[in-house]
């Protein structure tokens, strides 16, 4: 059976480590020194590498990490999978759309998304773990009841890189890499004061983190409910957004519109 455990870094990064209780991967090892202190702490090897984008709160510990545990439990070199257009260092395994990472330690097999927005080439990975079910491994792309901001990517992409998620079964797990729950959630109920879900979802967010505790994993079928970013094609989302559009705008002018006001929102 697999555990998907976060390990806190910098301000608000979730580094997820996935293992069997004898090797790991990491996702998005932005910091080597949480990784490092996790594996002494755990009785774990390190036993593969995976990056969803090129940004070094996401990829920026892979060379000390690499330095420390050039070895994967086989003995051979550690595989580090990563987007095939970006530029990620020690990158062994360049992945895109439909492309599958299959790993030894843990054992695990998990299909890449290409789900550009945040980035030109930001992946995400998806699968089913033992023990847990559909999970998906998101990145920046999606965040609880958010999502990334368009440093590289446009509007139309990113409603499309959403909507890939969107279509994945209603208990996917989602793990997104940044605690940016609570921000999300008050601007989620600037664009649907009506949304009793979100409303319940803003009292477990408060008294998670009042106990310290992550807000993450979230579902698919729970940000169906409570994210605007997934729901902006709906009719409450579009009377929100009137007077930040044109009255005929099309599905990616609004998502463009939603996304601007939460650039700005305060």
């Amino acid at each position: 059976m697999l555990k998907v455990e976060p390990i806190p870094a910098f301000q608000d990064n979730y580094i997820w480590a996935i293992h069997d209780g004898r090797s790991v991967a990491v996702v998005d090892p932005g910091d080597a020194a949480p990784v490092l202190a996790y594996l002494e702490r755990k009785g774990l090897q390190l036993g593969a590498i995976l990056i969803t984008h090129h940004h070094g709160d996401h990829q920026g510990g892979v060379a000390q990490l690499l330095a420390s545990h050039p070895l994967g439990p086989d003995g051979r070199s550690l595989p580090v999978a990563g987007p095939a257009t970006e530029k990620i260092g020690h990158r062994t395994q360049a992945v895109a759309q439909g492309d599958t990472v299959t790993l030894a330690h843990p054992a695990l097999t998990l299909r890449v998304l290409e789900v550009p927005g945040h980035t030109a080439g930001h992946i995400a990975y998806t699968g089913s773990l033992d023990g847990l079910g559909p999970v998906l491994f998101c990145g920046d792309t999606l965040f609880a009841s958010g999502c990334g901001r368009l440093f590289e990517g446009t509007a139309a992409q990113m409603l499309r890189s959403l909507d890939q998620f969107a279509a994945l079964p209603d208990d996917t797990r989602v793990y997104c890499a940044h605690e940016y729950t609570a921000s999300n959630v008050r601007f989620a109920r600037a664009v649907e004061p009506r949304n009793n879900a979100l409303a319940r979802w803003q009292d477990k967010v408060a008294e998670l983190r009042a106990a310290g505790q992550p807000t993450l994993p979230t579902t698919i079928g729970h940000e169906r409910e409570v994210n605007p970013f997934l729901r902006s094609r709906l009719p409450q989302v579009r009377q929100a957004l009137a007077g930040r559009m044109p009255a005929d705008a099309d599905d990616a002018a609004a998502f463009a519109a939603l996304r601007a006001w939460k650039d700005e929102f305060r």
